[in-house]
This record gives structure tokens, sequence and C-alpha cells, in this order.
């Protein structure tokens, strides 16, 4: 597709390695990244020696992980010293917006890594998405975006939940989103994304949940949400209940569905007429 719109392209993620400064990923899972850096013809097979001063993943995968490779990363040199870089470094970046922010250039990214990397990496970031945040170090960025995927699952089944009440209570969806919007109770679910087929255009739920953010993504951020909590010993109930009801939705075939379809096809919604 991107050598039929003139973008140069290469055959392994080695050889665009090799042509780059800068190499950033965005990839489903931990085991695609780990395939794409230290795999066959992976980034990091050169070696110890390496093209590209700073790599970033966007993927949305476990801080540890994400900390393992930056590891790996920076135990390289580079094979042309740049300015005052002697190693390559790594940043992990994962962002938040989903398919319409990426499309509008309104993606926010939370990054990990050196910070002296990530103010050299900020004019990327802003030139792909509005806003960009430092967590910390290395991981952070990871750690923070699964924390807002558990946020932003639990806050869809809450709208969904309260829509799917409302409606069997007498109160159409359009009214009570109406009254979520503008009270106490106004969230990204409600406001900019909402599950309501009929309620707003331009969201996967008005094209029978295409598109957007598949349930089966949403389902594997919610259990490396489980993992990373079991890790540090922090229970989480309504996470662990998000993920059943997530699983279920896969099992029952609505897994590339968008994870509004929880509206649909878990609580039993009627579209709005």
């Amino acid at each position: 597709m991107f050598s039929d719109m003139g973008v140069p392209t290469k055959e392994t993620p080695f050889e665009v390695a090799e042509a780059s400064d800068v190499v950033i990923t965005m990839l489903p899972s931990s085991s695609h990244v780990l395939d794409v850096y230290n795999g066959p013809n992976g980034l990091l097979q050169g070696g110890n020696s390496v093209r590209p001063q700073l790599l970033i993943d966007s993927s949305t995968i476990d801080p540890q992980t994400s900390r393992n490779i930056s590891a790996a990363v920076s135990n390289c040199i580079l094979k042309e010293k740049k300015d005052s870089w002697e190693n390559p470094v790594m940043l992990d970046a994962p962002v938040s917006g989903g398919v319409l922010a990426a499309e509008a250039g309104t993606l926010t990214f939370m990054v990990g890594g050196s910070e002296d990397a990530y103010q050299a990496a900020k004019p990327l970031f802003l030139s792909m998405g509005k806003n960009t945040i430092y967590c910390g170090g290395a991981g952070n960025g990871a750690a923070a975006k699964i924390c807002n995927n558990l946020a932003m699952a639990v806050s869809m089944l809450g709208v969904s939940e309260a829509l799917t009440l409302g409606q069997s209570l007498g109160i159409s969806a359009s009214t009570l989103t109406k009254i979520l919007n503008s009270s106490s109770a106004h969230c990204w679910s409600s406001g900019s994304y909402n599950p309501v087929p009929g309620v707003m255009e331009g969201v996967p739920a008005s094209r029978n949940y295409g598109g957007g953010f598949a349930s089966k993504l949403m389902a594997k951020d919610l259990n490396l949400a489980l993992a990373s909590a079991k890790e540090v010993g922090v229970d989480c109930p309504l996470t662990s209940q998000a993920q059943d009801i997530y699983a279920q939705l896969c099992e029952n075939g609505h897994d590339s569905k968008d994870f509004s379809c929880v509206f649909r096809h878990y609580y039993g919604g009627k579209d709005e007429v």
C-alpha cells in the first residue's frame, strides 16, 4: 500500500533500521514487538551496532517488555555518532485517541524513557498528535497507557449499562445522553464516543461498530492491566469484571467489532430510532 503511494519500503525491519535515523513501531502485542526488535531480521539484528539513534515504540504492551527492549537498545552503539548521541535510545510512546484521532492528527502520546530523548522527539510526536506527556523512565509510557485503557473500558461499561437501563425505564438514549453530557456523569464514552447507534455521527456505533478499537484489543489491554496489577499486588476488581465481559464478547464472535459494541452485544441495548 505504501509502495503504491510512492513511499520507500523495505523487506525486513533490519533493512528499515539500516536506512533510518529514527524508527517508529506500532504493533498489536508484546510478542510482535519482541519479534520486530529481536527476531530474525529484526531491528537489532545488526549485532551491537545500529544506525538509528532513536527507536520509538507506540505499541500498547506490558511495561516490563518495554523496559527490557529499552535496556537492549541502550546496550548497543551507534554506527555513526550523531551530535552528542553515543548510544541509541528507545522511548515507549503509546497513544490515546483511537483511529479517529490518528486520522485527525490529534493523538495524545504518553512517553517513557530518557527525558533528553523525549525532548528531542517531541516535534515528531506533535507532527502526529496534539498532546505529548512525559511519564518518566522506561516503561512508564506503557504503564500509563494500560491504566488509561483500564479506565476507558470501565467507563464504556458504565455508560452502556446506564443507557440500557434508561431505555428499559422509558428514557430515550439521546435524552439520557444529553443529561449525562451536561452533568457529573459526563465522560468521553458518552460525549465523544457514544455507544448507541443513532445518537452520534462519525463514531463506530454509527456504522455497525465497524472500525475503531477492536474488542479483542481491549480484552488484551485489560489482560495486561490485570497482569501488571498482580505483579505489584494491587487488587483491581472492576478491571477483572471488565476483562470477563470483553472476553465473553470475543468468544461470542464480536472480537473485531469496536469495543463500544458492548452496549448492543452484552447489555442488549437498542438502537435509537
